[in-house]
């Protein structure tokens, strides 16, 4: 009945004609009207720490035709592969950061296993720097002393089945060595060219990190274009340069700013590669990046379609064919944007950032274990960082889209903006020297240091918010389980390890001889020497010290610390709870609150999510009708932070009186009044008493931090 019904009417074609296309003028009429009077300029528009502006709204008349290629066209701003990740799905590279080799041996397998995907060795700062000695400061990253510590470090792991990755530093002759000696010992030299992934060097980045470099640049450029050749010839699936951005990112870095500095120093190695006879092939073909993926979900996006459009006007401009135009994109999320307080928000942190660098597309990605930055990382923090990626391939399907944020009027444009920025950069890099120039005039420190401060500026103003450390602070959060060892079990074991090393190593004079660059001649082959002389017993401190001959580091900059965002809100936080264990009292703040519910609460409520931050304890849920009762009641209370809450229309009624009295009866008292003053009554509040004002401006790092200077826990 209801066909026949159907089959005699017909339906009636749907257009949208009755309704008028909307224009951008009539969207900014509605939206000030909407701002009721609050400036649409002020209001609509976003600066970043780039110095881009974001706008409140992109049209079809802000498309970008330069960017509408094919994927795996250059530019390749859409991709260096047409199909995506269909064909070649990123990599999921998780490392582990244990120190002992055979905590990390057993972390490295549980890795594999569970679906990671590299061989990911992260080492520490002693082992990137070839010393023997560990420092008890440095807990992160696997300490190597030599061949028998890469052997238990990776016991298990097949080379020629998982690709590798590790960031040697300076130089990665050493690592390759040490890579060449285990197969050799292994009988597995002979599927040497199986091997694939990044074991490459940085010197420039390493020379950020520590401010000097064991030897000459030169000397670390010659090791550069050996390795280069080197692994050409023998490991042809391995790329042999390895430019970080984490100097910079963790130092505080904009995105232009990394990626500029990054690309600067890659033409830097470039020049220097082609200067020993490598062909614009060979020096591109060895170099791959690695970004730092940060809190700005769209801007991160940006940075790594944008990164592939300039890499190939690179090496466009020094001759390479578009195969050689196709970058290299490794990434990691955030160590900078990690805290140490509620560190379980890092998973929340690392998913976006994931999500932004799959979307934005690359090659390999490692997430950052949610606590990281409180200790070496257990079972359960790996789990859930393995997973995340697992999870965005598996569960998700972002393996489908081929570029997805491509032709976005927002994206587009953001990737159109941030590439002119960076490429300015690159530019005004290159007029004042090129990077290491930068880098000894200081001139790059001082940058990356002012958009570190302008961070830190608006966290503590709370312009920009942290999740459980500047905003909504747990107060009964209670600290991660160090778990592990402590620094003095490590530096007892591993002192231990080290004296056995160099008892070992005393027999291999012979093959160290080999390495000095004054004796050796141009077709020796010294990675298999390196490789030797690891097989002889020598440590990786010797065989840099060889490999350095006479020479000595000459180079010194500045280097640029390392650092996290949140980390002035943690050592706050830190001082209160240590002042606490230490002498068994509370910072207190009485809160004055006036009124019925509705008048005070919203700025009750504000008050103690800002003194929190703290740990300071806040006292005081009831109201008061009087200025007497509430008086009475601060004089009383065994504290001298009183807060005064209540709303704007009664505060010219209810401040004088209230603060006099409290004065009076406790003239130690500091006292506070929650919200901004009219301007026409500030001046009456501060002669009634008033301290200060606690409102949506104030500087919260600089206000608590006073109050501990008052109570002497500074």
């Amino acid at each position: 009945m209801c066909a026949e019904k159907a089959d005699s009417q017909t339906l009636k074609e749907v257009t949208f004609d009755e309704f008028e296309p909307p224009s951008y003028e009539k969207w900014k009429e509605s939206a000030e009207a909407a701002l009721k009077g609050a400036p649409f300029d002020k209001k609509m528009y976003t600066k970043t720490y780039e110095g881009i502006t974001l706008r409140p709204v992109y049209t079809l008349e802000d498309e970008v035709p330069e960017n509408d290629v094919p994927p795996g066209c250059a530019p390749y701003v859409r991709g260096t592969d047409a199909a995506g990740y269909i064909k070649q799905p990123w990599k999921i590279s998780q490392y582990v950061n244990a120190v002992l080799p055979e905590d990390a041996n057993a972390a490295l397998k549980e890795e594999i296993d569970r679906g990671s995907q590299v061989i990911h060795l992260a080492l520490n700062r002693g082992t990137i720097e070839c010393r023997d000695e560990l420092n008890p400061e440095d807990k992160h990253g696997i300490h190597m002393v030599n061949l028998q510590d890469f052997q238990t470090t990776v016991e298990g792991l097949k080379f020629s089945e998982w690709p590798a990755e590790i960031q040697c530093g300076a130089s990665a002759v050493p690592m390759l060595g040490m890579l060449a000696a285990h197969l050799k010992k292994k009988d597995a030299w002979d599927k040497r060219e199986k091997v694939s992934g990044y074991i490459g060097a940085d010197p420039i980045g390493y020379l950020i990190h520590e401010g000097n470099l064991p030897c000459s640049l030169d000397t670390l450029y010659d090791e550069m274009a050996l390795a280069a050749r080197w692994a050409e010839k023998n490991m042809p699936g391995c790329r042999t340069v390895l430019i970080s951005s984490d100097c910079y990112h963790n130092g505080g870095a904009n995105d232009v700013q990394e990626v500029a500095y990054c690309i600067s120093t890659a033409i830097e190695y470039i020049d220097a590669l082609m200067a020993r006879g490598l062909t614009i092939s060979e020096a591109a073909g060895q170099i791959a990046f690695s970004f730092s993926l940060g809190a700005n979900y769209f801007m991160e996006i940006a940075k790594l379609r944008a990164v592939r459009k300039i890499w190939a006007q690179v090496i466009d401009a020094y001759g390479g064919d578009a195969e050689d135009q196709k970058i290299c994109v490794l990434a990691r999320t955030s160590a900078f944007t990690t805290s140490a307080i509620d560190p379980y928000v890092n998973v929340l942190r690392a998913t976006t950032q994931t999500f932004s660098g799959v979307i934005g597309g690359l090659q390999s990605l490692t997430v950052t274990p949610f606590d990281e930055a409180v200790r070496e990382s257990n079972d359960q923090a790996r789990r859930i960082a393995r997973n995340i990626q697992i999870m965005f391939r598996e569960e998700f399907d972002l393996l489908e889209p081929v570029d997805p944020a491509g032709g976005s009027w927002y994206v587009e444009n953001l990737t159109k903006e941030l590439g002119q920025a960076i490429w300015e950069q690159i530019q005004k890099t290159d007029a004042a020297g090129g990077i290491l120039q930068q880098l000894k005039d200081g001139e790059a420190q001082k940058a990356v240091a002012e958009i570190l401060d302008s961070r830190r500026q608006k966290l503590a103003t709370r312009a920009d918010r942290a999740v459980g450390v500047n905003m909504y602070a747990n107060m009964l959060e209670e600290p991660l389980d160090p778990n592990g060892h402590s620094a003095e079990e490590l530096a007892e074991i591993r002192g231990e390890a080290v004296k056995k090393a160099q008892e070992a190593a005393q027999d291999c004079g012979q093959e160290l001889e080999k390495l000095d660059p004054d004796g050796r001649s141009e077709e020796q082959d010294v990675i298999s020497d390196a490789a030797d002389a690891f097989l002889a017993g020598a440590t990786l401190q010797q065989v840099r010290q060889a490999l350095n001959g006479s020479g000595t580091g000459d180079m010194t900059v500045e280097p640029i610390p390392r650092a996290r965002w949140t980390e002035p809100f943690e050592e706050l936080r830190k001082r209160t709870e240590d002042y606490e264990k230490d002498t068994g009292k509370t910072i207190d703040i009485f809160l004055a609150n006036m009124g019925p519910v509705t008048q005070y609460k919203a700025r009750a409520d504000f008050i103690t999510g800002f003194m929190e931050v703290a740990h300071f304890r806040v006292l005081g849920s009831e109201s008061f009708q009087t200025v007497e009762e509430a008086a009475k009641a601060a004089v009383e209370i065994p504290t001298n932070y009183i807060v005064i809450c209540s709303s704007d229309p009664t505060y010219p009624e209810l401040v004088p009186p209230l603060a006099r009295m409290i004065k009076e009866g406790k003239p130690d008292a500091t006292v506070y009044v929650a919200g901004a003053p009219a301007p026409e009554y500030k001046d009456e509040y501060l002669k009634a008493g008033v301290d200060d004002f606690i409102h949506v401006k104030s500087n919260c790092l600089q206000m608590l931090t006073d109050i501990q200077k008052k109570e002497g826990v500074i």
